[in-house]
């Protein structure tokens, strides 16, 4: 599996505090079979002029010295649009997912509908690809919205334990996108916490959903890494009820 979403590199967001935290979790990823794990910490358009800030150099160093061997660590941001992107920020390095066309975005929690598609196309003139992160955290995210976003040309990612949450709001949202056939990739988020990919990989994987999983974490994150097409995931519809099963699979985890 390929994780492209974290807050793995240590003390510069509200993820990981420390390398030995960061590689705690790292090793907890990779025995679930994750191979491959792109750090994006928080960063935004507004604090971009100084570009990537050197502390992130000197932490990824750190982390790469430590890492589980066989793991492979990628570079990137998630990068809050707080403003209009701009042609000279899009060109400074560190800012893409492990320098490809790619960028993953999120917005402030209170989003007009109308602006999230005008800020992806804006992107996407930029000659990027913006990946958004968690659209189900948005009230506005809803599947005609959603298809509105990729008509622009985005991918939307989905967080892999909120796909599985029984809460209502943002799990049912992102079920919806699944049941939609909507979804491009998941990832875990993680803040240096027990997130997991592998977790909702299982899952959907039992619920008869093999190949949604497959393309969800392995082969569109992968195609997101070398530059080919996406593939369309197929719709999947996951019910309330067989969340029960997810329950008991975490408790069997502890």
């Amino acid at each position: 599996m390929i994780d492209l979403h974290c807050h793995l590199l240590p003390g510069v967001d509200d993820g990981s505090r420390s390398v030995e935290q960061s590689v705690q979790v790292l090793e907890m990823m990779q025995e679930a079979g994750v191979t491959s794990v792109c750090l994006t910490p928080h960063h935004s358009v507004g604090r971009m002029a100084g570009g990537i800030p050197e502390a992130h150099d000197h932490q990824f160093a750190a982390l790469r010295r430590r890492a589980p061997r066989g793991i492979r660590l990628l570079r990137g941001v998630e990068l809050m649009l707080d403003r209009p992107l701009t042609s000279g920020i899009t060109g400074q390095p560190g800012l893409t997912l492990a320098g490809t066309r790619y960028i993953l975005v999120e917005f402030p929690r209170l989003v007009a509908l109308p602006a999230v598609g005008a800020a992806l196309h804006q992107i996407v003139q930029l000659g990027l690809v913006p990946v958004l992160a968690h659209p189900e955290r948005y009230r506005a995210c809803t599947p005609d919205a959603v298809r509105l976003w990729k008509s622009v040309g985005a991918v939307m990612q989905v967080d892999a334990t909120t796909l599985l949450s029984a809460r209502p709001g943002r799990g049912q949202r992102a079920r919806a996108l699944l049941a939609a056939g909507l979804a491009d990739i998941m990832a875990a988020d993680n803040h240096g916490d027990d997130r997991m990919l592998g977790t909702a990989y299982r899952y959907l994987g039992e619920m008869g959903g093999e190949h949604q999983a497959d393309l969800l974490a392995r082969r569109n994150p992968g195609a997101i890494l070398s530059g080919e097409p996406l593939e369309p995931v197929p719709p999947l519809a996951l019910k309330t009820r067989l969340l029960d099963r997810l329950k008991q699979m975490l408790s069997e985890e502890e």
